[in-house]
């Protein structure tokens, strides 16, 4: 513990008067170690009780590379198309594309899944501007209700110039974008 060091008192001078002795300078020790014990102490009860977060990690499952395509029904593919500026557009086969706001695609999914509820699959293209919080989101509502059979695919000319978001392909031309069939769809997360 610590300890303090105290001067005498004053001391009698010979000739009769008390004589003032200049007082010395008072001198601490303080014992550090029930400190440096304490601060260990703290450290390591912190160290023990402290709950880390896990990193957030989006598993996908990508298919076999020597996997054939499978043929699936244009009526059971539900083609949902993500623009800049949140905005999404919906249809199922060859329909027209219809626009949704985020809110409004659990929506959509739950009533697709009722008409077709073991077959229907999900193809999402992305435009390369949009966010990519939108692909995460829509991945999760997926997931919520439990809709495991998707596709990722990068959103071709066609798609942009069927909902007004960028110029129409030449007649005859390619687009060279890699995506499936039109009468099938590889499942990243299919099951």
């Amino acid at each position: 513990m610590g300890a303090v060091d105290t001067p005498e008192a004053g001391v009698k001078h010979k000739k009769g008067g008390l004589r003032r002795r200049k007082s010395k300078r008072i001198g601490v020790k303080i014992d550090m170690t029930p400190m440096v014990d304490v601060a260990f102490l703290l450290l390591i009860f912190f160290m023990c009780t402290t709950v880390f977060r896990k990193p957030q990690a989006l598993e996908i499952n990508l298919p076999p590379k020597d996997n054939p395509p499978i043929p699936i029904a244009k009526s059971n593919i539900l083609t949902l198309l993500v623009l800049p500026g949140d905005r999404f557009f919906w249809f199922v086969g060859e329909h027209k594309p219809e626009e949704a706001t985020f809110t409004q695609l659990p929506s959509v999914f739950k009533q697709e899944k009722a008409k077709n509820p073991n077959k229907i699959v999900v193809v999402i293209k992305i435009h390369e501007d949009a966010k990519f919080h939108n692909m995460v989101d829509i991945i999760d509502e997926l997931d919520v209700l439990k809709m495991t059979r998707f596709a990722l695919a990068p959103m071709t000319d066609q798609d942009k110039a069927s909902v007004g978001a960028g110029p129409a392909p030449a007649a005859g031309a390619t687009t060279g974008a890699t995506t499936p069939p039109a009468g099938s769809a590889k499942g990243v997360g299919a099951s």
